[in-house]
């Protein structure tokens, strides 16, 4: 697929108003930053995957963070979780630099592109099931895209959940660090803990788990970062 098509989903993506709680949510927070972002201008729109459009690993989170991605336009970019998801990469050859801060940081993803289920920040980290439902066709229209694609690492249960469904998992494992879907087409579904602060922050999910489901990621994907 062409640079065309990306082109045109993105900007399908970033216009888009279907959810109305979504949309009064994530403007709220645009004009109501916190203390520590001041006089930032957020970008308070739907997000956009990011990354290699040759990828064979595609990570799939839950939906931008309130003061992450919709305060800096980039998934996973400008927050905790962005911060640990995006230093594993580094380390897995799948980045050029271990930070992801603004649009204009220079990160260069290699060899992976990161998306989310949902493309708004939703209240209370909390997408409803028609929210969910509303926003997945992107997801399906990017890994079509993807054509190089081989295996989906979706972080966290929500992302999982919406994974095995969107691509067809017969009978998968129940949600849990490292499960692993073989999908009828050959390619691969595994789960990974989130990269959330809950889970960092108490000991759940440790960065050495982290590198350990990548690099499985990418074994069976069929090559490393460069």
């Amino acid at each position: 697929m062409g640079p065309n098509a990306w082109e045109e989903l993105n900007r399908e993506v970033v216009g888009c108003k279907r959810c109305p709680r979504l949309v009064a949510w994530r403007e709220k927070v645009a004009r109501e930053p916190r203390a520590s972002y001041a006089g930032e201008v957020y970008w308070g729109k739907p997000l956009p995957g990011f990354g290699d459009p040759s990828a064979r690993l595609a990570v799939v989170g839950l939906a931008p963070a309130a003061h992450g991605g919709n305060r800096t336009g980039r998934i996973f970019t400008g927050d905790r979780s962005g911060d640990w998801l995006w230093a594993a990469l580094w380390r897995a050859g799948l980045a050029n630099q271990p930070s992801s801060t603004s649009r204009d940081d220079g990160l260069v993803a290699e060899g992976v592109f990161v998306t989310a289920v949902v493309r708004c920040p939703p209240p209370a980290n909390r997408p409803l099931p028609s929210e969910r439902d509303n926003c997945v066709g992107y997801l399906r229209r990017e890994l079509a895209l993807l054509g190089s694609l081989r295996v989906v690492l979706a972080l966290g249960g929500f992302a999982y959940g919406a994974c095995c469904k969107l691509l067809g998992a017969h009978k998968p494992p129940r949600f849990a660090h490292g499960a692993e879907v073989r999908l009828s087409d050959g390619r691969w579904l595994i789960a990974s803990y989130h990269p959330s602060q809950q889970n960092t922050f108490t000991g759940r999910l440790t960065g050495p788990m982290l590198d350990a489901v990548i690099a499985r990621a990418l074994a069976l994907a069929g090559g490393g970062g460069t």
